[in-house]
């Protein structure tokens, strides 16, 4: 990755964020995969992601701010990351322990206090342990977290590297 810049590279970190959002939209507009609370706010982990990558991009940070931006970045994406784990954690969970399904997040975002609505998020239900898509027998929550693991380990070492 020497071959790129530091500006570059948070360039592509952006782009790759960009296109795992068109490929969540087009999951949920052409193959009708319906997102869950969780993957709305993996989807959000992977905005922030791509917008702290695009304005480092825009910003071309040196030394110390590259640091500090790549460190932003990280954040993000375990914030993302973690919203993953856990929603493949209640997959992996045996159907009776599985929570009941709740209302939907549009109807809990204007009926309910946002801490409720965090709270009722995080715990998970049983929507989010479904599993409708696949790929190389991993779920979509799998390939989110695995997809954010890269921009972090990518942000890090941008943050770190000698500027070429």
């Amino acid at each position: 990755m020497n071959f790129l810049t530091r500006r570059q590279l948070y360039g592509v970190i952006a782009a790759m964020c960009a296109a795992a959002m068109g490929y969540a939209l087009y999951a949920q507009y052409v193959l009708e995969l319906e997102p869950c609370p969780l993957c709305i706010f993996q989807r959000v982990g992977v905005i922030a992601v791509g917008s702290l990558a695009l304005l480092a991009a825009i910003f071309n940070p040196q030394r110390l701010a590259a640091k500090v931006w790549s460190l932003l970045i990280a954040v993000a994406a375990v914030a993302g990351g973690s919203v993953s784990a856990w929603q493949v954690y209640l997959q992996h969970l045996p159907p009776e322990q599985v929570p009941a399904c709740g209302p939907g997040l549009d109807f809990m975002l204007e009926t309910l206090p946002m801490t409720q609505v965090l709270e009722k998020v995080f715990k998970g239900s049983g929507e989010c342990a479904a599993i409708d898509w696949t790929f190389l027998g991993q779920s979509m929550p799998f390939w989110v977290g695995a997809f954010l693991l890269l921009t972090l380990l990518l942000a890090l070492y941008n943050g770190w590297r000698q500027a070429r």
